[in-house]
């Protein structure tokens, strides 16, 4: 019976004696919290008045200026769900690719418990959400405590923990300082735009420091138990990780001649632009009598004809699949994959040039070529920008067939041509829907493949996406051992 008590004292004790002052923060986080919970449940007079006067007065001084709210919905945005599932899920993965399990699972775990916290407090408290003269903005649920607050401090805070050790020391302090202006600016964005009082902010900041510091510490006392140093905070969780977790330590320069490369690219660029301009105009006002007229006259009118409920519906989904928010999230998943398995950034610089490229090239056509839509129903209504290229196409076709290039070399695995024929089968899907949709002429199709063809074929001759792979380069974890991962972190879980 002695001997189970000592077993059952001793981590309690080596963690208090290594963490008395976390455990003080911690404790008094947790307090804080308690009390503020007490009260907001409770109304307490002052502290309603307190939220309700500073509400009215970020309103009165925000609700003026539009370009103003547009900025705090872009900050408040970096603390909303979407984003922060995004970057831990892209964490969790990397770190799996990587080997380092055991950091997997402590993100998931406080993420998990982060994404459970909210919702069920503010079920519990039901506080009501701010009520304004003029409303600049509008959340669903209850107010307290501030899921945004919450999530971003548990979120970019366990971020930290665990990435620190892939910076270098003299960039870990400013790092921590970042995160933190950036945890303060969201919170105080949902207090500007009116869908949260400044006590339900404090109540997720505390809440989420309360969370990280109970989860850090049980990863600290993990390592304790096993024999393992346990170093400050500042220098992450798992220092020995740092050279693991970094995105591209093998990686010396991105590019070569990164002066001459950007004149290239410049060049090139207004080349492709006086191309897709030389052909925009003919095709949309000098080509009458020619195969095009006939084509952009008869193709439209074609599809037009042959609308039904079920067609439209189809359409208007695969068209969804080459808009701004698919080819983002596409990018946005494939890139740091990429990082993390082949220790690189140019092909992520290559896949960024892609689509910024051609977004540019895009908007400086259509604007200069000013093409009308064709003359039949379009389904999409009124758009900002003007038939010719189509920058759905075009952009589809830049991401899959930039993809598609990174992606062939550097595996024999037979999966790789899954990806050559998404870079075929998605523009065609999409060109056809947005022809059926009666946004786009053949052409603007075509000009969309020009548009495409001569900017990948630009950036794959100037950045050389692949020259790692010609030199040797190879995949932190092999493809054959990609099975082996679920393993990995059952066995993580275990310890």
């Amino acid at each position: 019976m002695t001997a189970v008590k000592e077993v059952l004292r001793r981590p309690l004790g080596h963690f208090t004696e290594r963490s008395v002052a976390g455990l003080v923060a911690v404790t008094g986080a947790g307090v804080a919290f308690g009390l503020l919970l007490m009260l907001v449940r409770f109304r307490w007079s002052p502290l309603q008045d307190a939220d309700h006067a500073v509400a009215e007065w970020f309103n009165d001084l925000v609700a003026p200026h539009g370009p103003l709210v547009t900025v705090l919905q872009a900050v408040t945005d970096l603390g909303g769900r979407p984003i922060l599932i995004w970057l831990v899920t892209i964490a969790v993965v990397g770190l799996l690719i990587r080997r380092q399990p055991r950091l997997a699972v402590y993100l998931i775990i406080t993420g998990v418990g982060g994404l459970i916290l909210d919702p069920s407090l503010k079920t519990l408290v039901g506080r009501l959400r701010p009520v304004v003269d003029v409303p600049v903005a509008s959340a669903p649920g209850n107010s307290f405590p501030s899921g945004h607050a919450l999530g971003s401090f548990v979120a970019y805070g366990a971020l930290l923990l665990v990435f620190l050790p892939a910076l270098a020391p003299r960039w870990r302090k400013p790092a921590i300082a970042l995160g933190a202006v950036l945890v303060a600016m969201i919170g105080l964005t949902r207090i500007a735009l009116g869908v949260h009082y400044v006590s339900d902010v404090f109540g997720g900041w505390l809440l989420g420091a309360a969370w990280l510091g109970v989860t850090a510490y049980a990863f600290r006392l993990w390592r304790r138990e096993r024999g393992r140093p346990v170093p400050p905070l500042t220098e992450g969780l798992e220092p020995e990780a740092g050279h693991d977790i970094a995105p591209a330590p093998a990686e010396e320069h991105v590019l070569e001649h990164p002066r001459s490369a950007v004149a290239e690219l410049l060049v090139g660029w207004v080349l492709v632009f006086g191309a897709l301009y030389g052909f925009g105009t003919y095709v949309s006002y000098h080509a009458k009598g020619t195969f095009f007229a006939t084509l952009d006259t008869e193709v439209p009118r074609w599809f037009a004809e042959r609308h039904t409920a079920a067609l439209t519906e189809l359409s208007w989904w695969w068209s969804k699949f080459g808009d701004t928010h698919a080819i983002l999230l596409i990018s946005l998943v494939f890139c740091p994959l990429v990082v993390a398995v082949w220790r690189r950034w140019r092909p992520v610089l290559f896949v960024a040039l892609a689509m910024l490229g051609e977004l540019t090239l895009f908007l400086a056509s259509a604007r200069a070529v000013d093409r009308p839509r064709p003359p039949v129903e379009n389904l999409d209504g009124p758009m900002p920008t003007s038939s010719f290229p189509s920058g759905h196409i075009a952009a589809t076709i830049c991401i899959w067939l930039a993809i598609a290039i990174i992606v062939l070399p550097r595996t024999d695995r037979w999966w790789r041509w899954i990806f050559v024929a998404l870079a075929v089968i998605m523009p065609v899907g999409v060109a056809v829907s947005r022809m059926y949709r009666g946004m786009h002429h053949p052409t603007d199709f075509m000009g969309a493949i020009l548009l495409s063809a001569l900017w990948i074929g630009l950036l794959y001759w100037v950045i050389r996406p692949n020259a790692d792979v010609y030199e040797g380069n190879r995949p932190s974890i092999e493809s054959e051992d990609v099975h082996t991962l679920d393993d990995e972190l059952t066995r993580a879980g275990r310890e």
